[in-house]
């Protein structure tokens, strides 16, 4: 096995799919869909792609943005695609695309978009280096060119946080 096959890995193996009808039980006051719900979605499908690009069990290390640009219909088919965007070491940023469709008019409509990250683990659940992603079509060399600044955003996020936690100062 040469080395490229070792250390890069395609960007579309990781890429994911899921559909789902948009019931009641899943609607809040408004007949649309519960944000939370969407929440779970992201997360669940985000680490399907971030486990197969590793092909090891991973963690969610942060949700950088969920961006809810239209609301998701009771009725409508929610569908979410997602993939690995770009690596660092030992992390893996997942871009999860949400998207609504009517399946009585066939209208679809792009509903929300959002970034994780994933650190894959080891058999003894610490981190382990996973491969580097390689973007082919225009929309994942778009989405890569843009990952070292995404990077960049979220470690100051999360100084940031880290901060706000040590002003809270302990409980109990």
């Amino acid at each position: 096995m040469s080395d490229i096959q070792l250390t890069k890995k395609l960007i579309r193996v990781s890429r994911t799919t899921k559909s789902s009808f948009v019931l009641p039980s899943d609607t809040n006051t408004h007949g649309t869909l519960f944000g939370g719900r969407l929440m779970s979605y992201i997360d669940d499908i985000a680490a399907i792609s971030a486990s197969k690009h590793a092909r090891s069990a991973v963690v969610t290390a942060s949700a950088d943005s969920i961006d809810f640009l239209q609301p998701i219909r009771e009725g409508e088919v929610v569908s979410l695609e997602s993939y690995v965007s770009w690596t660092h070491n030992t992390s893996m940023e997942v871009l999860v695309k949400i998207f609504a469709e009517n399946v009585i008019t066939g209208v679809k409509k792009v509903c929300a978009t959002s970034f994780l990250t994933f650190v894959a683990l080891n058999e003894e659940g610490k981190p382990t280096k996973v491969p580097e992603a390689l973007p082919e079509t225009k929309e994942e060399k778009f989405v890569y060119d843009g990952g070292e600044e995404r990077m960049k955003a979220r470690k100051a996020r999360r100084k940031h946080s880290e901060k706000l936690a040590s002003e809270f100062g302990s409980f109990g």
